[in-house]
């Protein structure tokens, strides 16, 4: 069964933590189709545009709201124009697991799952993480919807669609997108998450004849 609309209870948020660049983003958008087509709702900054409100402040709203947490620690390359490097991942990832830690009861039933490019990578960049359990996703977006797909199906102890179902509805979809897109007079390479969320479900619900 996939989902027509986005669920609001927290124990259905999934709060998406990654890069948000060009680069990253086939696979955020696999993350998004991921969560949605097995029956969660997907969080992310990129949701909320209040001038009223700071980027973190948005972010403790989002996390205090989500009980699972998906945390790419891919992106560590140093800035080309700054020599620096991007440190939104880890900031997100420690309020994540601080919510976790000192929340009250519903904060602490919060589960994590943290993505690297390469297996043990991390361990070289945040060594406090060692013996955590990090999942790969080698920069290929079917690799991600899979391993995503797995981890809600065994935190959420839910009977979720197959990878193999996924896999073909997400490539079904990507070629429907553009189509939709620009019917809408979108760009198609610049969907603003919400209208992404919106096109996703109504296309889930036609494709799934739910």
């Amino acid at each position: 069964m996939i989902a027509t609309e986005p669920v609001l209870s927290a124990t259905d948020n999934v709060f998406i933590n990654c890069p948000f660049d060009a680069a990253y983003k086939p696979l955020f958008e696999a993350l998004i189709f991921t969560i949605s087509a097995c029956q969660f709702r997907a969080r992310s900054a990129l949701e909320i545009d209040d001038g009223s409100q700071t980027r973190l402040e948005k972010i403790y709203q989002i996390v205090a709201e989500c009980r699972y947490g998906i945390h790419d620690l891919s992106r560590t390359e140093l800035n080309a124009e700054t020599g620096l490097p991007r440190f939104n991942m880890p900031l997100e990832l420690g309020i994540f697991l601080g919510a976790k830690r000192f929340g009250d009861d519903g904060q602490r039933h919060k589960r994590a799952l943290l993505l690297d490019r390469e297996a043990f990578r991390y361990q070289r960049f945040i060594s406090d993480l060692a013996g955590a359990d990090i999942q790969t996703h080698d920069n290929h977006p079917e690799t991600a919807i899979g391993v995503v797909r797995d981890w809600l199906a065994n935190v959420s102890r839910r009977r979720l669609p197959g990878t193999g179902i996924l896999l073909r509805l997400h490539h079904e979809f990507r070629a429907d997108l553009p189509a939709i897109a620009t019917r809408l007079g979108l760009v198609p390479e610049a969907i603003p998450f919400v209208d992404f969320e919106h096109i996703l479900l109504e296309w889930l619900a036609r494709a799934t004849n739910v």
